[in-house]
């Protein structure tokens, strides 16, 4: 089996012994990206403006297998307030993902990896 780890640089995931992404037979499986900057530092207390980092760091990790959102089938959201952001979880996907929408599971959680961050977002991407 061929499995090749993908990371870009700065890897902001290497000191937490995490992979950005795992190719596995022409599959790419993207970590949790969240609102962070390069840096790895939360770049607002606004939901909207994290989830769109977050979208913006997973296109950055898809770039570097040569892939982009547009190969995503398989979407995981993870939020800590659902009742508030619902609506915004349904903005971010219609600026980020395209017809047919990938499958996706939304799910409320009681907290992330850092205190601060609201949204948190992993995708499965294909080859073509």
């Amino acid at each position: 089996m061929s499995i090749t780890r993908i990371s870009t640089t700065p890897d902001w995931y290497e000191p937490y012994a995490i992979s950005q992404a795992i190719r596995a037979h022409g599959v790419v499986y993207v970590s949790g990206q969240a609102g962070i900057d390069e840096n790895g530092r939360t770049v607002s207390d606004d939901f909207l403006a994290q989830g769109r980092q977050a979208f913006a760091n997973l296109q950055r990790v898809l770039a570097e297998t040569g892939l982009s959102l547009r190969d995503v089938v398989k979407v995981g959201i993870f939020v800590t307030d659902m009742a508030t952001n619902l609506d915004n979880v349904i903005k971010l996907r219609r600026e980020f993902l395209t017809e047919p929408y990938p499958a996706d599971t939304l799910l409320e959680v009681s907290s992330l990896a850092q205190p601060d961050w609201q949204i948190e977002v992993e995708v499965t991407a294909v080859e073509r």
